[in-house]
This record gives structure tokens, sequence and C-alpha cells, in this order.
């Protein structure tokens, strides 16, 4: 594998992400389930927020193997988002993820940001677990699913979440 670049996401990346995210999503989802996934990723927040995601490409013309789609708070100085991350999963548990948050946290505290939120369904025990290790705390739920605090209809009726928060350092 060659040198991957990492460089801020652009709106003509958003097909591509989209396709990665029904392939890399298509073994453990059916088609229909991969494609709704996919709807998560608007091109809207690559046509507004493009300049706090970013891309991870790959020298040998395979393209994007890895993104994250990420905001920084308008109501707020001090709030960034995580929204959506995908890493080819040629490429999964090999630090690609920790490199991609590493990079957004530097570039959030640069830009002034103080704290890093970010969500992911209950039953995700995979991400829950990352959330943690990146050094993410849960946050107080409403209620509790297998001993982890969720927050109830958080995305609708039915639909929970696990909220994280991270502090990072404001870089000068």
């Amino acid at each position: 594998m060659s040198e991957m670049t990492l460089r801020r996401a652009h709106v003509s990346d958003h097909g591509t992400i989209v396709e990665c995210v029904r392939s890399w999503w298509g073994d453990s989802r059916t088609p229909e389930q991969a494609r709704e996934l996919s709807l998560l990723v608007p091109r809207l927040f690559l046509q507004f927020f493009s300049g706090t995601s970013l891309v991870l490409e790959d020298g040998d013309g395979d393209g994007i193997r890895a993104f994250l789609v990420g905001f920084h708070a308008a109501d707020n100085d001090a709030e960034a988002y995580i929204h959506f991350v995908g890493v080819d999963p040629q490429l999964r548990g090999q630090g690609v993820g920790g490199r991609l948050y590493t990079a957004f946290f530097q570039r959030a505290a640069e830009a002034g940001r103080r704290e890093v939120r970010a969500i992911t369904s209950p039953a995700n025990t995979g991400s829950v677990a990352f959330h943690r290790a990146m050094g993410f705390t849960v946050e107080p739920g409403d209620r509790e699913i297998d001993g982890l605090p969720v927050h109830s209809d958080y995305d609708g009726p039915g639909q929970h979440r696990v909220c994280f928060h991270r502090r990072i350092a404001v870089q000068p």
C-alpha cells in the first residue's frame, strides 16, 4: 500500500463517499440498509462543512480509503461534532480511524474549539469501544441498555443514542 494523504473534503467527494458507505457496510447490512445509511451523509454536509471534514486518499489511485464528516458548532464557539466516519474494511484496525479523529481534534483546537461530541447507536458496540478508546466519555442518559447510558428517542421514536463528549486542548 502506498502513502496515504489526508486532506480536507470537497463537495466533489460526495458521490464517492456515498458509494464507499454502500460498499463498506454492504457486508453487514442489506443493500437497502446500506443505502439508508448513506443518506446520513447528504451532499449539503460537504457543501457547507467541507472545511471541517476530512478524506484519506491512497496514492495508488484507489481513491478515498477513509473519511470523516464533522462540523464546528454554529451556535457556540466551544464545540465541534463528529457526524460520520468511514474506513475501508481492508484498513480497519490499523489506526486509520484514530488518525482521522486526531486530525479533527487538532483542527478543531486550532479553531478554538474545546469540546468534541459524537453519538452512536447502543447496538454499535464497536463504535462505543472506539470512542472510549479515543478518550470520549459517555454522557449520562435517561435510561440504560445493557448497562450503557442512552438518550431515549434521541433521533425519533425508538432511535436511542449513546452520546459522547471529549475535551480537547485549545491550540495557541
